[in-house]
């Protein structure tokens, strides 16, 4: 014996239907079409589904996040060398960047007088290469001076002038 599914008249297939307790092979259909648009950032090979490298990842990460001008800066200092060139990357260094002004301090200071007539050259590089950096002056330093203000027995003043006579 085989069981058959009993026989639903049409007025009733209808009316359940209409009741929205059976849907009709139509509306199944129109389901699955509703669900291919509505879930279609599950499906392959839409766009955006393909992996990203890390660095773009990264990328926006730094962006979104408003790291971007302080990573430029640390770049900028990482690689000082290729900014200004190897020779005068060895007689200088970025010690500060305070309100867009980025002081360099020179070894002497003839290699701070030489820099300061290669200044628009070496701000061009900046700006080109670490846009984001927020360079906008850059300012060469000699080297400290000793001073003789210090200590716990320092006088205020001018103090005597014959040290060295």
């Amino acid at each position: 014996m085989s069981e058959q599914t009993p026989e639903v008249p049409e007025t009733l297939a209808t009316y359940l239907r209409l009741r929205g307790l059976e849907p009709s092979k139509y509306a199944k259909r129109r389901r699955r079409r509703r669900r291919g648009v509505e879930d279609d950032d599950n499906q392959p090979f839409t766009p955006g589904r393909d992996p990203k490298p890390l660095g773009a990842a990264l990328d926006i990460l730094s962006k979104s996040n408003g790291w971007s001008g302080q990573l430029a800066r640390e770049e900028l200092v990482l690689r000082w060398e290729e900014v200004a060139g190897a020779e005068t990357a060895q007689h200088s260094t970025p010690t500060s960047l305070l309100d867009g002004t980025l002081t360099i301090q020179c070894d002497s200071t003839a290699w701070a007088k030489n820099l300061q007539f290669m200044r628009s050259h070496i701000l061009t590089q900046i700006v080109t290469r670490f846009p984001d950096a927020g360079v906008e002056h850059v300012r060469f330093v000699g080297p400290d001076a000793p001073t003789w203000k210090w200590g716990p027995r320092t006088v205020p003043g001018r103090g005597p002038r014959d040290t060295y006579g």
